[in-house]
């Protein structure tokens, strides 16, 4: 093709976009006509490549007339898609009145559920002792669960009124206990440890107002050299302090726990009647708080750490409970009934 065969399509083009653009009635005929003229297989694109045949003092002329003819219909087209714009803005806005005087459409926004609220609370505690958090599966096996523990195999806990099992395998069951997160720590770490372990477990117990299948723990453990039983309740009476927000007088009753020997129970001063007695209390003056005590050593045997050297306490308290306590719950059901009447209180 020859320099003002060129020239005279590339004015041909220029018209006819020109004239196309200014007939364009939408933004998608706007930008078929773009692909049409512009795209990479378009009209000026083709002739564009035509320019390769021609000498180099044939050229600049040519190639200068087609670069003002694509900014032309650029233009032209920018032009034309702002006016196309503006006019369905306006066509839509006079169909579809907005009254800005009207209040918005609210949305309600979540909030922390109060029992993973007390687990936080809970572990952020423990966090400013120097534990650090560990979890574990909630589907364990009857060794983490009760073996590792020092729990008999005549025990009634591994009956199965009052275990969870399961048909995943043998001796496979739903944790009774945060407990087992302890065993699995010690297995693969050495110490000295301090951990916090929070979670769900399971227990087969009737439903009703205290009790639940379902319900949380949080279980600590601390195992270093010479560990006392007096730093075990100086380390659980700063947690009641800072849990409730005051200092509390607190007991250790002799109990029976496997896993730790000698064991304890704790019970606080009612942080609501200062031991005066109440409702919450069941006018005794004490609440039973948690289950606590020294590390057995066949415990510590168990996992390959030597209890000729390092010693260690633990203690395990249900995070359903303690919310209750806190917030004045009487009914544990409550917290899993996803009724909003209830959660939104807090």
């Amino acid at each position: 093709m020859s320099v003002s065969e060129l020239k005279e399509k590339l004015e041909q083009i220029e018209r006819e976009a020109l004239d196309e653009v200014k007939q364009a009635a939408t933004s998608a005929g706007l930008e078929e006509l773009r692909v049409n003229y512009l795209g990479q297989k378009g009209a000026l694109t083709v002739v564009l490549r035509g320019l390769g045949l021609l000498s180099k003092d044939e050229r600049p002329a040519v190639g200068e007339l087609a670069n003002r003819v694509k900014e032309r219909i650029a233009s032209e087209l920018a032009a034309r898609k702002e006016a196309i714009y503006r006019s369905e803005l306006a066509s839509k806005l006079s169909g579809q009145k907005i009254d800005v005087t009207l209040p918005g459409v609210g949305h309600q926004l979540g909030h922390i559920h109060p029992l993973t609220l007390v687990s936080e609370q809970i572990v952020q505690i423990f966090f400013g002792m120097g534990f650090s958090l560990a979890e574990g599966p909630e589907v364990e096996t009857e060794y983490y669960n009760f073996d590792a523990l020092n729990t008999p195999e005549h025990h009634p806990a591994r009956d199965s009124q009052d275990t969870f099992y399961t048909d995943v395998g043998r001796s496979v069951l739903l944790r009774s206990q945060t407990s087992t997160v302890q065993v699995r720590v010690m297995e693969k770490r050495k110490p000295p440890l301090r951990i916090i372990s929070p979670g769900r477990v399971y227990r087969n117990e009737e439903i009703n107002a205290r009790k639940f299948p379902l319900f949380h723990q949080a279980e600590g453990l601390l195992i270093d050299r010479d560990v006392t039983f007096g730093q075990l309740k100086g380390t659980l009476n700063e947690f009641i302090r800072l849990f409730f927000g005051r200092p509390l007088k607190t007991r250790f009753r002799p109990d029976f726990f496997p896993f730790t020997e000698p064991s304890a129970e704790l019970d606080s001063q009612c942080p609501f009647c200062l031991g005066e007695g109440c409702r919450t209390c069941g006018h005794r003056g004490w609440l039973e708080l948690l289950g606590c005590g020294m590390v057995d050593p066949n415990v510590l045997e168990a996992v390959g750490i030597d209890p000729e050297e390092w010693s260690g306490f633990a203690f395990g308290m249900g995070i359903d409970r303690l919310a209750m306590l806190k917030y004045g719950v009487n009914d544990i059901r409550h917290f899993f009934s996803s009724d909003l009447r209830f959660l939104e209180t807090f």
